[in-house]
């Protein structure tokens, strides 16, 4: 997860498979919704499968700080929390 580059993104569901968590999607957000903030860990280039922010009330507001974050690293972001995933995902394992 530390892996993940400045204006890239990983889904979720990306971040459970890497990690042998088949499945496990909500249990990396859970985790990832848990850290202390400022953070050493990427957490703002994780998003949902359909290229979103997953803005919700429990998040204290940090998923208006995800959004500007990830603007900042040059990633555009619209006000409903939508992003050209396809464009940004982030692929590891991909040949340069």
């Amino acid at each position: 997860m530390t892996q993940i580059p400045p204006g890239q993104l990983a889904t979720y569901g990306q971040i459970a498979d890497r990690i042998g968590a088949y499945g496990r999607a909500r249990q990396v957000g859970w985790a990832l919704g848990r850290l202390p903030l400022p953070s050493p860990v990427p957490w703002q280039r994780v998003v949902n499968a359909r290229g979103r922010i997953s803005f919700s009330g429990s998040r204290e507001g940090s998923d208006w700080i995800q959004r500007e974050m990830l603007i900042a690293e040059g990633i555009p972001v619209d006000s409903e929390g939508r992003l050209p995933l396809g464009r940004y995902l982030w692929r590891p394992d991909a040949s340069p």
